[in-house]
């Protein structure tokens, strides 16, 4: 398996690689193009020269010592060879018909001698036509000269650009590392409490910081989750104890018909309501701390609500539970982005308590509204005897009750859940006094965009 420095240095020597073979390419090019430029200027001035006086360069003295020297001859109007001082060139068809002055100046490749040459036929004032040609001899093997010479450069700029890129994968991915590292560390030894060290402010900075936010957020749901493990079992201990305590008289009595005589049956009556509460409360305390805990993955998915409906639901389940209070809603139609369960266990959760709390004949007022152009408000307003002021902020604290509600049902859960269900969907949840007495539960929510 490819490493991330093994991937990094390949990729550095791929594009120098490419960059050396492109630019080695074009220098090539450019070459052999500058090098057939000045053949066919060389070629154009010669034949210039000797079609302006043609009787001197007939007479001038061979040339075929010289194998990379320019040639030439003369042909007459038949396309016959009339004088060749540097030895015979071969006449072509078109050769022939420029000396017959049908056909315009023209460049070909031929062989002359077993080499191959560049050969510029132009025509003469009194008839004919003068041939001039070029060994390429020389210039190919400039060109295969280079062309190695090249190919040397790019084979070491690339083992060179392989070599560089690992320095430079090295180097470069050195933050990369020790961030690997101290993550690896952390994952063992399993603390969360020590942030990795950072610094600068890069790319690689900018990973190190978030990872340490993610370490953070993940030691505080680590935290929270070991502590409402722990208050959990405090809060299930109590019932626990109360149904085991119960359940042993019970069998004891079982056990010893005898002594059946010393339980008489409206104290096993008691005992067996007792049991029943106990149960109902340890169910409610066990239904409470699941949703409590619950991850976002397992939630129901947000959709659009309106948050009447929701309110008017969860009136008609809380008037069957308590009939002896008054429950009076006054809603207008409110749309949020929410999950339509959650939301109706929340305000569930919050008419309970007020219904709970207030004595019979009493009144809920239910009232939904907006709060601006952004916000929808609940009110939820009992008759109890309020909330004491040192027990006000802590209303939404898990498993806290006040004193004056220890004596009574309840898992210290439920206006918990409240202000969870209100966070999740953006809102907020504040227990105010109501006057002359009584309490005031606020919940407000985001209107969606």
């Amino acid at each position: 398996m490819k490493t991330l420095h093994t991937r990094l240095a390949v990729m550095v020597a791929a594009a120098v690689a490419a960059a050396v073979v492109v630019m080695a390419g074009a220098a090539l090019l450019t070459v052999a193009a500058l090098q057939a430029h000045q053949i066919e200027a060389t070629l154009s001035a010669d034949a210039r020269a000797i079609a302006a006086q043609p009787d001197q360069w007939q007479a001038t003295p061979t040339y075929g010592n010289k194998p990379f020297g320019p040639r030439w001859q003369f042909l007459d109007a038949a396309g016959s060879v009339t004088a060749s001082p540097t030895g015979l060139m071969p006449v072509t068809a078109a050769a022939g018909a420029i000396a017959a002055g049908t056909s315009p100046p023209r460049q070909e490749q031929v062989t002359i001698d077993g080499h191959i040459h560049r050969m510029l036929t132009v025509p003469l004032r009194d008839g004919g036509a003068v041939q001039v040609a070029i060994n390429q001899e020389r210039t190919r093997h400039t060109l295969t000269m280079l062309a190695g010479l090249l190919a040397a450069v790019c084979v070491l700029g690339v083992a060179g650009a392989a070599w560089l890129g690992r320095v430079v994968a090295r180097a470069g991915l050195t933050p990369v590392d020790r961030l690997t590292e101290s993550v690896e560390r952390v994952a063992v030894t399993m603390d969360l409490s020590r942030p990795i060290e950072v610094t600068g402010a890069d790319e690689v900075a900018r990973l190190g910081r978030s990872v340490n936010t993610m370490l953070a957020a993940i030691d505080t749901a680590r935290r929270a989750q070991r502590t409402l493990v722990e208050d959990a079992g405090h809060e299930l201990r109590t019932p626990l104890t109360s149904i085991r305590t119960n359940v042993e008289l019970l069998l004891e009595v079982e056990r010893r018909p005898g002594e059946a005589h010393r339980l008489p049956p409206q104290e096993r009556a008691a005992l067996l309501t007792d049991l029943d509460a106990q149960v109902r409360e340890l169910t409610t305390l066990t239904t409470e701390l699941v949703e409590l805990a619950r991850e976002d993955a397992t939630r129901e998915p947000a959709e659009p609500v309106d948050l009447a409906e929701v309110v008017t639901a969860a009136v008609a389940r809380v008037r069957t539970r308590a009939p002896a209070v008054v429950l009076d809603p006054s809603l207008v139609r409110a749309m949020v982005s929410g999950r339509p369960g959650e939301l109706e266990r929340m305000v569930v959760n919050v008419l309970d308590n007020a219904a709970k709390w207030s004595p019979a004949g009493g009144t809920v007022e239910v009232r939904l509204a907006a709060d601006g152009p952004r916000w929808w408000r609940l009110t939820v307003a009992d008759e109890g005897p309020g909330i004491a002021d040192e027990d006000r902020p802590h209303v939404f604290d898990r498993f806290y009750r006040a004193s004056a509600a220890r004596s009574m049902p309840g898992s210290g859960l439920g206006m918990a859940i409240v202000a969870q269900t209100a966070g999740q969907h953006g809102g907020t949840v504040t227990a105010a006094a109501r006057e002359p007495h009584g309490t005031v539960v606020t919940i407000r929510l985001p209107r969606p965009d």
